[in-house]
């Protein structure tokens, strides 16, 4: 649909419509566009994207949306109106994917399920994701990120054994979901053109709770097999051991984990500590967890008198893994961050720039590349319904006029 191929990412020539609004669908697309899809942004005329209204902000501008909608054309387009319903269709027979995350049964609804949609371009990816996944005796339950990080077990586990669970402090779910939802949907698409022939798309569907989930197989495993109910700890708890949060005499706190063996036994080479190698209460990980509180006394004191630089210079030089809990100033000052581009600048037309974070995976051979800014809400309209779709200047006009656009 993209007749500029203006950069040669691994997904260049796929076309995306992310019908889907706030953060996981969003999300997904914005990572497809990242890798060279044509994303079209379809939103409600004159309201847009609840998440154009997300904080934080400055002179009114929400800071959030030029990360998360780079790569991206807006055009406004109401799909709950006849003329609306048409035009999203002619959209679709042109699309590789949609991504969309209205509550189940919704676009069914409004005559616009996959199989209306699939009639149209037996092709299309439909990837949905929703509160609850499309199934199951919620499916049709509201559902944002922070209510279904409860629901997924993970909150249960967040802060200290002595006070209440502690919800994330930004919208973790909804991007770890937008993850999965873009795996399954190149997935599918992998899939779908390597059925030569064929073209059949698919639907790729999940609950907002279920990436985060599907990252607790320890949870799981743990009570299926011993019936513990795992409660909060603040770190590794019950994973490996010495593992902990410890502030150097400079006054740094660090992060620092043993999860194998090796680590440990260079630990306590680091420490000079040797003979804690063959100590019978550290043999292995499972003495260690035993032992764990001797065992801190031990890594709080080595660490507590030195300086952060010499602390990291020493572990780093036995290969034990450590880094300083950096706050968000320090990622900004870090070499290393800047020697990989994790942050790089996009254009904003009213705030000149605004850093964003940059594209990862890298790709050697066909790299994601921001080939432009985050769209104004409608900004692609005369674009996609005049060039794409062959429209007349009269009907966008008349269109606007009926609230259709």
């Amino acid at each position: 649909m993209d007749e500029q191929n203006q950069n040669a990412g691994p997904l260049t020539g796929v076309t995306v419509i992310d019908a889907s609004t706030v953060l996981a669908g969003p999300f997904a697309a914005s990572l497809l566009g990242d890798f060279g899809a044509e994303v079209i942004k379809v939103e409600i005329p004159g309201t847009g994207d609840s998440l154009r209204g997300l904080g934080p902000y400055k002179n009114g501008e929400p800071l959030r949306w030029p990360g998360i909608s780079r790569n991206k054309k807006s055009i406004t387009l109401d799909i709950r109106t006849l003329e609306g319903k048409e035009l999203f269709k002619e959209l679709i027979k042109k699309a590789d994917i949609l991504i969309e995350n209205f509550r189940p049964g919704t676009l069914e609804k409004w005559g616009l399920g996959y199989d209306v949609l699939k009639s149209v371009n037996e092709g299309l990816i439909m990837s949905r994701q929703s509160g609850y996944g499309q199934t199951g005796p919620f499916a049709e339950k509201a559902g944002f990120g922070t209510p279904a990080t409860a629901f997924s077990g993970y909150t249960y586990l967040q802060g200290f054994t002595d006070r209440h669970p502690v919800s994330p402090s930004f919208s973790l779910l909804d991007y770890i979901s937008g993850i999965f939802l873009a795996l399954g949907t190149v997935s599918a698409l992998y899939n779908r053109d390597l059925e030569k022939g064929k073209n059949e798309g698919q639907q790729v569907e999940m609950g907002l709770y279920e990436g985060m989930f599907r990252m607790m197989e320890f949870l799981v495993a743990e009570f299926d097999q011993l019936g513990k109910v795992r409660e909060r700890s603040p770190m590794l708890h019950g994973h490996s051991s010495p593992a902990g949060i410890y502030k150097t005499n400079d006054n740094y706190w660090m992060v620092m984990v043993c999860s194998t063996q090796k680590t440990w036994e260079r630990l306590a080479m680091a420490m000079g500590h040797k003979e804690l190698i063959t100590d019978t209460r550290y043999l292995t990980n499972k003495e260690r967890m035993q032992n764990d509180e001797d065992l801190q006394i031990l890594i709080k004191d080595f660490i507590g008198n030195k300086n952060k630089d010499d602390l990291i210079k020493k572990l780093d030089e036995f290969g034990v893994p450590i880094s300083p809990i950096l706050n968000i100033e320090d990622i900004f000052e870090h070499p290393h961050y800047q020697a990989r581009e994790n942050i790089v600048s996009v254009e904003h037309p009213r705030l000149g720039s605004v850093k964003v974070p940059g594209i990862v995976p890298k790709f050697s051979k066909t790299p994601g590349k921001i080939r432009h800014r985050a769209p104004d809400l409608g900004e692609h309209n005369d674009h996609i319904y005049k060039q794409t779709l062959g429209l007349s200047d009269e009907d966008l006009v008349e269109l606007k006029k009926k609230g259709v656009i």
